[in-house]
């Protein structure tokens, strides 16, 4: 991990956004170059502030957080959409994740657990609200007819859950190639290209 992780912070409200701006910037190797009240705000600078992690409110006036993350994708493609809400129905965690966010936390999480979410999304996890992840595979009926194999629907839904393939590999005990070859399969039988396509196959097919 490099020496700072450069984390903005786009938040309507105010005592909200400094608060997560005082909680993020005391922290030795973590940066807040800037924290915006909305994505049009944001939209004109953030590029400059080349952040790591973004944290974004779903609930955002104007142009929501869920509409605003592939726009965000597009101007800043290595960066990580971390979602902040205070609402988790299932339409807004399912939409925000396929349109390519990296985690989903709800604003009642502990300063800790903040900090820690922002990390693990830094180092390539998907990190989530314990409320959030049980919603997430209830809310998923399994398809009889699913074309994937019973460890491909595993590990499909460890994705759902925003795990690492590192992580994957160590929760099933197989090697991350094997992830990596499972995924592939994945892919190649619901004929999509990325985690994004992947998850909403699994919505609308009811795979895991």
């Amino acid at each position: 991990m490099k020496n700072n992780i450069r984390v903005v912070i786009i938040e309507d409200d105010k005592v909200i956004r400094n608060g997560y701006h005082f909680l993020v910037s005391d922290v030795d190797g973590y940066s807040v170059p800037n924290s915006y009240g909305s994505f049009e705000e944001a939209a004109k600078n953030i590029q400059n502030d080349a952040p790591d992690v973004i944290l974004l409110d779903i609930d955002l006036p104007g142009i929501s957080g869920v509409e605003a993350i592939p726009r965000l994708k597009k101007l800043l493609p290595k960066a990580n959409i971390l979602m902040l809400t205070v609402f988790d129905s299932e339409k807004s965690v399912f939409d925000a994740l396929c349109n390519g966010a990296s985690g989903y936390i709800t604003k009642n999480t502990g300063s800790a657990s903040i900090i820690s979410s922002i990390k693990e999304v830094y180092e390539g996890g998907g990190p989530m609200s314990a409320n959030i992840a049980r919603m997430v595979i209830s809310s998923f009926q399994k398809n009889p007819d699913s074309p994937l194999s019973k460890r491909e629907a595993q590990v499909l839904e460890l994705i759902a859950l925003g795990k690492s393939r590192s992580h994957i590999a160590r929760e099933l005990f197989i090697e991350p190639g094997t992830v990596k070859t499972h995924i592939k399969n994945i892919y190649l039988k619901l004929a999509v290209n990325s985690k994004e396509e992947a998850l909403q196959a699994a919505r609308s097919q009811k795979l895991i």
